[in-house]
């Protein structure tokens, strides 16, 4: 089945491709903020200045900090690096620069500074010291750099045992030959010695502290330099895989000129905040593997809560300087209920110490419900083979008197052949035969397999999966679709054959289509024209039998759903791609004989499917 599986791939890849362009072209994802962690803040009496880590802005300033009476927080400024070149020959003069600064105060209602971003640094008035607990979404370091003059930014330091500035800057291989300049706020009141320059003598003895933000100036350089590493995602909110994605990547970047080793650590997301969407647990993510030449399959680890992966770069700018990392996510090990939210967060550090960077993912338990749309190859068919029983007849002299060597087979009283033995077993087929499959699968109900589908705007301006064009917009049919399948009987109501349960990992479920004798619509041994084979008299008046020129059809159509499998495609595909067996019997009935039974013969049918979800709409818009 391996080399079947893998030719079948392939091959649907080719006959649906259009179909999923379409249907993934009015899919779009929503972004939800779902991981959250606490950023714990020295400040001191007097001005600080930050720099957030994480996103708190799912609360306003008002509510966060001006609502708690303990909190002693009295004025947060956030810097606005100017959008033209604009020079400041010091921080003191960016500082009393107000203009380049939204501002929140203390019971200030007009103030214009509403709410905290990540990525940001702030100058924060404090009355007395304080710990200042952030809570928010964590965000990827990155910073806007000016090179025509400061910048005020923060560095994602390691908590424990930070680096100090001289080993942290060693590593920048850009800032070497640079006087790189660095000022820092000590709390008390603004001045022109507050923020205070750092000596690049005290380098070593000054720490990079996280959650604080520095005055920094490297002259025309465009520094990026945030830390040894880096981490390169596709999303600027981190990894979501929502309801329907499987798999995503990140890239793991070596900015220094030695050998790094990077680890990644999955962690649980804290509690959420009141009003913010409930987290039912960790994500089970898997690190896809190498793949495997036997089988063309990647393999994978798993990455559970508390564990971490790691990987050993080369230099900046080798070969081995960066690595890819594959993260699936196993939908066959969610066991929540439909529509829960996992989340966590990957915790990523580096052999020097240096750096922490907090990526989020996240993802949602995903119904199953929806419109499946794939394709059957049906790889063998049963024979019917006899096998005549021998005998020991003399052999017959023709009238020319010559002499014809028989078979020697056996012949019944009645003049026939005696048959010992039907071989009806499978045989490969010379080329595949492809089977267009659509199912509908209802939420927590039995499947439908249905002969034509249609998707697009319904009158009601809405995205529907209905039986008939009819409920579809006339003004949008030029944006519709239409997906038949021409091997099913073709009626006009379209109700569809339900199978006997619902469309599930592990399920062989079944399908019965009926194909009368007398139905010329679908009846592939009634010609309807030709006068042998359209089940009429000599007359054309009056129908023939059951049996006569043409059998009725019973089709039992079936599809044994794969169970998670052992490779990493198979272990995160669950959501939108199901494969697994074909199987079809199906029995041609024909004249009734004594004892109430009828002629008929079986033949088995198997292959391969492939049933990719094209539309998570989980109910017809026309039921029957």
């Amino acid at each position: 089945m391996e080399n079947i599986a893998i030719k079948a791939n392939v091959f649907f890849g080719k006959g649906l491709v259009k179909v999923l362009l379409f249907v993934c072209s009015m899919v779009l994802a929503s972004t939800v903020h779902a991981q959250w962690l606490t950023q714990s803040i020295e400040l001191k009496a007097g001005w600080n200045a930050v720099f957030l880590h994480v996103d708190p802005s799912h609360l306003l300033l008002d509510d966060s900090i001006g609502g708690d009476s303990a909190n002693p927080i009295t004025q947060v400024w956030r810097w606005n690096p100017p959008s033209t070149v604009q020079f400041y020959d010091s921080p003191g003069d960016a500082t009393f620069n107000v203009s380049g600064w939204a501002q929140w105060k203390r019971l200030d209602p007009d103030s214009p500074l509403k709410r905290l971003v990540g990525n940001t640094a702030y100058l924060v008035e404090c009355a007395n010291d304080y710990t200042w607990a952030v809570r928010g979404f964590p965000v990827l370091p990155r910073a806007d750099w000016n090179m025509e003059g400061l910048n005020l930014i923060g560095f994602p330091a390691a908590l424990s045992n930070p680096p100090e500035f001289s080993s942290f800057l060693a590593e920048a291989s850009d800032l070497q030959s640079l006087n790189v300049e660095l000022y820092r706020y000590q709390g008390e009141t603004l001045s022109e010695d507050n923020p205070k320059k750092i000596p690049p003598s005290l380098y070593r003895y000054v720490d990079v502290q996280r959650g604080q933000a520095y005055w920094m100036r490297a002259g025309e350089t465009f520094n990026n330099y945030f830390g040894p590493f880096e981490v390169v995602v596709s999303g600027a909110d981190g990894i979501n895989f929502h309801d329907n994605l499987s798999s995503a990547s990140l890239r793991l970047r070596n900015l220094t000129g030695g050998e790094l080793t990077v680890s990644v650590e999955l962690m649980a997301s804290e509690t959420p905040p009141v009003g913010q969407p409930a987290i039912s647990g960790v994500p089970p993510l898997l690190v896809r593997g190498p793949r495997n030449l036997n089988g063309l399959k990647h393999g994978y680890s798993e990455l559970p809560e508390g564990s971490s992966r790691s990987w050993t770069l080369a230099a900046r700018g080798e070969e081995g300087s960066e690595v890819e990392v594959v993260l699936g996510l196993d939908r066959s090990a969610m066991t929540q209920e439909e529509g829960s939210l996992l989340a966590g967060i990957l915790q990523i550090t580096d052999s020097l110490g240096h750096i922490e960077v907090y990526v989020p993912v996240s993802g949602s338990v995903a119904s199953g419900a929806g419109l499946w749309v794939g394709e059957a190859l049906v790889t063998q068919v049963g024979q019917y083979l006899k096998t005549y029983e021998d005998g020991a007849a003399a052999p017959i002299i023709t009238t020319n008197g010559s002499t014809v060597v028989t078979n020697d087979l056996v012949i019944s009283a009645s003049g026939e052949y005696v048959v010992s033995d039907i071989n009806m077993d499978l045989a490969d087929v010379p080329k595949w035969f492809p089977l267009r499959l659509i199912v509908h699968s209802p939420p927590d109900e039995s499947a439908i397999l249905l002969q034509r589908v249609f998707y697009g705007t319904g009158s009601d301006s809405n995205q529907i999966v209905s039986r008939t064009e009819a409920a579809l917009d006339p003004a949008r049919l030029a944006d519709a679709r239409r997906i038949s399948a021409t091997h099913l009987p073709w009626a006009e109501e379209n109700p569809g054959w339900v199978f006997d349960g619902p469309l599930e990992q592990g399920a062989l479920i079944t399908a019965t289509v009926d194909l009368p004798f007398n139905d010329h619509r679908s009846n592939p041994f009634l010609h309807t024209y030709h006068p042998d084979h359209d089940n009429l008299d000599a007359r054309f008046e009056t129908e023939l039998a059951q049996g006569a020129e043409s059998y009725s059809v019973v089709r039992e159509i079936g599809i044994l759903v794969d169970a998670p499998g052992t490779n990493f495609t198979d272990r995160i595909s669950g959501g939108q791609t199901l494969i697994g067996d074909y199987r079809e019997t199906f029995r041609m009935i024909g004249l009734p004989r004594a004892g109430g039974t009828n002629d008929t013969r079986t033949f088995e049918v198997r292959g391969v499917f492939r049933l990719d979800r094209i539309s998570d709409i989980p109910v017809l818009t026309d039921p029957l």
